[in-house]
Order: C-alpha cells, then sequence, then structure tokens
C-alpha cells in the first residue's frame, strides 16, 4: 500500500505572506486533494526576534480567502501536533543529542567576534565565500579541537554555545528532486549549519527536518529558495536515521519582475501599481515603521480568479484552457508540468482573469458589490435596477467596485461632463436633436431600448442628420461621459423621465460649440 500524501505549507510569522509563498500553499494543497492526501499548515517561530504579532492570524485570513482550508493546523489539531514550532520546543533537544552522541554534530562556542575574525581571515587569504566548515572547524574552540574535559567544564558554567553539525570532509550528496530531476552537491560547498541556537531553540534546518519526520511528511514542495538548505537536510535525515522515510522534495521556480529580470519583492509592486500580497496589512518595515501591504483582495481581485492566475505562475496543463475552477485544478495539477526556471508575474494577466471570472457572475451576485457601495454613500435603489445595472457594466470592468465608480451615473446625474466630447460634438445640431429626443421619450407609453433607438433615429430621419454627429452629445448628456455600455440599454434602465432631466441639465449648464 502506498504512503499517505501528507504535505505542509510552513510559514514563517515575520510579516506579511508574500505572493509566491500563497502559491506553495496552493501547490502543496491540490497536490494533497489529488492524492487524497492532507495539507498541514505548520508555523515555523523558532526565531522569535523576527516575530511579528498579527503575522500568524494575517497568513490563516489569507489562506481561507483563497479557499485553503488546511487539514492539520494550529487551528484544527490533528495526531502530530503541536503545529507551532514555539511549542514544540522540548521535542529537539534529543535530536541533536543524538547527532552529538554519535559523532555528527559537535558544541561549538566562538564569540560573534571570533566568528567575525575568522571570516576576515579568510577574506584575506581571497577566500569568496568564507564559511564555517570542515577545514575552518578545526581552527575554531568547539568540541573537536578541546578535550572533553574542558567542554564539560564550559557547558557546566553556562558558557553559550550552539550545537552544528558536522558535515563530512569528501562526500557527494544526491537529491532526486521532482521538478528538477538529480541535483547533486559536494559536501566540500557546505558549511556546518547551526542547528541548535545559545537560547536553546533549534534552527530551521533541525526543526524543519524533525517535524516533516514525526508529521510523516510525504512530500516537501517549497520555493527555489531552499534548494541550497536541500542537501544539509538530507543530511540530516541521513544521519539521525530516517533516510527510509526521507519525503520527495519538489522546489518551485522563482517568481520574477515583470521584466523577468529578478525576483518580485514588495517594492517592485509599489514602483508599477499592484499588489504581491494577497490581502493587506500593516506590518513593521525594515527600519520598523508601519508599512502598508495592498493586497488583490483589497484591490477587487476574485479568489477564484487570484487563484487561477496564481496556478498558471510556473505550472501550465499542457493544453490550450487557461480557465480552471478549483475542482478543474484538483484534477489537473500535475507536479511533472512545473517548470524550473522562473516565471514573470504578469499582472494584465491577473486582470484579465478578474475580467473572465467577474463576466462570469450572475447579475444578483454582482449586485451585491454595487449595493454595499449604494449604502456607503447613502443612495436609495430598488433590487431589480442593480441587477441590470450589473448586466450592462459588467463586460467592461476588470474589478467590482468599478461597477460603482464606472458606472455612477446609473443613479446620481452627472456633475461633470467629458471635456474633449463637449469641444468636439456638443454643437447646435446635437441640443436641437436632443430637445426633440427629450419632448418624444417623455410622450411614449413604455420605453425600451430598442424603442429608444427607434424614437431617435426617426428624429434624425425627420431632420437629415447622421447618428454619428449626434450620438456622442446624447451620451454625454446621459452619463457625463464619452463611452460606455450600449447606450439605449442605459435609457431603459434609467426611464423617460430621468432621461429627460438629464437632457435638459446639460442643455442648460453646457456651452454651444
Amino acid at each position: 500500500m502506498d504512503k499517505e500524501v501528507r504535505v505542509r505549507f510552513a510559514p514563517s510569522p515575520t510579516g506579511a505572506l508574500h505572493v509566491g509563498g500563497v502559491r506553495t500553499a496552493l501547490y502543496n494543497y491540490l497536490f494533497a486533494k489529488q492524492k487524497q492526501g492532507k495539507m498541514i499548515l505548520r508555523i515555523e517561530d523558532t526565531d522569535q526576534t523576527r516575530f511579528v504579532p498579527g503575522a500568524e492570524d494575517y497568513i490563516k485570513e489569507s489562506l481561507e480567502w483563497i479557499g485553503i482550508i488546511p487539514d492539520e493546523s494550529p487551528y484544527k489539531e490533528g495526531e502530530y501536533g503541536p503545529y507551532r514550532q514555539s511549542e514544540r520546543k522540548g521535542m529537539y533537544a534529543q535530536y541533536a543529542q543524538k547527532l552529538i552522541d554519535e559523532g555528527n554534530a559537535y558544541y561549538a562556542f566562538d564569540t560573534p567576534e571570533e566568528l567575525d575574525a575568522m571570516r576576515e581571515r579568510l577574506k584575506a587569504a581571497r577566500v569568496n565565500t568564507p564559511q564555517y566548515n570542515a577545514i575552518t572547524r578545526m581552527q575554531m574552540r568547539n568540541s573537536l579541537t578541546m578535550s572533553e574535559e574542558e567542554v564539560k567544564e564550559k557547558i557546566a558554567a553556562g558558557e553559550p554555545y550552539v550545537i552544528r553539525l558536522k558535515v563530512p570532509i569528501k562526500e557527494e550528496v544526491r537529491l532526486n528532486d521532482m521538478v528538477r530531476g538529480w541535483v547533486m552537491v559536494h559536501s566540500s560547498t557546505i558549511d556546518d549549519k547551526v542547528l541548535m541556537k545559545s537560547d536553546g531553540m533549534p534552527t530551521y534546518h533541525l526543526a524543519n527536518v524533525v517535524d516533516d519526520y514525526l508529521m510523516k511528511i510525504s512530500h516537501v514542495i517549497r520555493g527555489e529558495e531552499w534548494l541550497p538548505s536541500a542537501p544539509l537536510h538530507v543530511l540530516l535525515y541521513k544521519f539521525l536515521g530516517w533516510e527510509e522515510n526521507m519525503p520527495q522534495f519538489a522546489h518551485l521556480p522563482l517568481l520574477l519582475k515583470p521584466d523577468g529580470n529578478g525576483k518580485l519583492s514588495k517594492r517592485d509592486g509599489d514602483k508599477l501599481g499592484f499588489p504581491v500580497f494577497p490581502i493587506s496589512g500593516v506590518f513593521p518595515g525594515k527600519d520598523g515603521n508601519p508599512e502598508t501591504y495592498s493586497g488583490f483582495r483589497e484591490t477587487g481581485y476574485l479568489p477564484d480568479a487570484f487563484v487561477n492566475f496564481l496556478a498558471f505562475l510556473g505550472w501550465n496543463p499542457g493544453t490550450e484552457q487557461e480557465i480552471f475552477t478549483f475542482d478543474d485544478l484538483v484534477q489537473t495539477f500535475a507536479i511533472e508540468r512545473i517548470g524550473k526556471s522562473g516565471a514573470k508575474f504578469d499582472i494584465e494577466k491577473a486582470k484579465w482573469y478578474n475580467q473572465q471570472y467577474l463576466k462570469a457572475k450572475s447579475n444578483e451576485e454582482l449586485s451585491e458589490y454595487l449595493k454595499q457601495e449604494l449604502e456607503a454613500n447613502d443612495i436609495a435603489f430598488e433590487a431589480e435596477k442593480l441587477e441590470r445595472v450589473c448586466g450592462a457594466m459588467k463586460e467592461r470592468v476588470t474589478f467590482p467596485q468599478e461597477i460603482w465608480t464606472e458606472g455612477k451615473f446609473f443613479f446620481t446625474l452627472p456633475e461633470e461632463y467629458d471635456e474633449g466630447v463637449v469641444k468636439k460634438k456638443w454643437t447646435e445640431v446635437a441640443v436641437d436633436v436632443l430637445s426633440d429626443y427629450k419632448a418624444e421619450l417623455l410622450k411614449a407609453n413604455t420605453l425600451t431600448a430598442d424603442s429608444s433607438k427607434e424614437i431617435l433615429n426617426n428624429i434624425l430621419e425627420e431632420k437629415g442628420v447622421k447618428l454619428g454627429q449626434v450620438m456622442q452629445a446624447v451620451r454625454l448628456a446621459i452619463t457625463g461621459k464619452g463611452g460606455g455600455p450600449d447606450l439605449m440599454e442605459i435609457i431603459e434602465i434609467l426611464g423617460a423621465q430621468n432621461v429627460a432631466d438629464r437632457i435638459q441639465k446639460a442643455i442648460e449648464v453646457l456651452p454651444v460649440k
């Protein structure tokens, strides 16, 4: 029987969750659901110096917004908890001790000053990447260069120490990555990473491997930035005797700036005017001052559209199909179809997805967005009219809030008029046609888009005027704009009296060319 698929998303609560992290969570979730497995949310808060209050709640809310509810988490305990690393603190020391007892780790008593001096010595010797490794460790203050007695005395005296991994001098570390194939790294390039800090907390490397083993994680799907750490983790699995149970690794491609040059950052979003976080939040910036992180949700992206867009940042189904529901993605997703190279972050594609999903929504669903805006602006409305307005507007907008911002004229008389249209099209001929049009509209028993058009065409025929001469002026008088949804549909929705009032106001306030 195949081993149960268990994946995890393991963010650190250090601030806003970058869109790349959300994509990692999504790929984990899709893979787990497709294999009838489980996804675990584990909060990796071992580095208490970087912990940010509110960040964990932000992570939870971000995932819930796009429809990811983990099977096990700090909020839904399973049999492998706790699910915050800070609450698992007592579990790690025994594994660090096992590594020491078997000669695969050692105590290091070096002070920060001594470590700096070592790096400076190596730089002076023109070593490109100064490391605490198989060569330099023999010149430092650690249990490999001290007697057992001396080490015991230092520990008993309470002298601060860390525990470092003893990386073999000459060994090839191999890893069969599900995205990249075989990755081979020589141990001489791996430094003796700290596994336990002087405060007794494990570092990411030890905690990560121990937790993945204890939580029976079958696949580790994470960002490319963790690929350099993977050989170190392979060594830890080997030294702890867990090689047979080591998860399969898949390292996802980076999310790149829109031009493809470098990793996507908050600064890129700020500079180019788009969000790079799922939801908005305020967290301390690098200087400690509060910084606002703008989100896709608050910008007006629909969660389904965001998920569809995100899924395609690094993965493709191998077909021409672009629109996938969440269920479709679960059925179709395959790690084998994830690319190795970075994925450009194309915000125009995100907008396109949002338009498609918005158009697919019923007028009734969309009217809820419009209703909120009208209530906020204290404007009375009829439910039926809201749905008709949404129907007229949804083909022309990208975000739900634009139904209000672009279609405000359905509910309020224009206060401003498009100056370009006034200059070009507001003529005596147009005013003459509009005066007659107003009078004829008020005579109509019922007003539809078709009858409105027929009335206008009759007037134009009588006066020998072409439609192109006056059409923009008619739209300008009624909406204040030079473009928009079908004008006759607008007239039908507004009704004869409302349209007549608007035409009269325009005739009174606009100067004739």
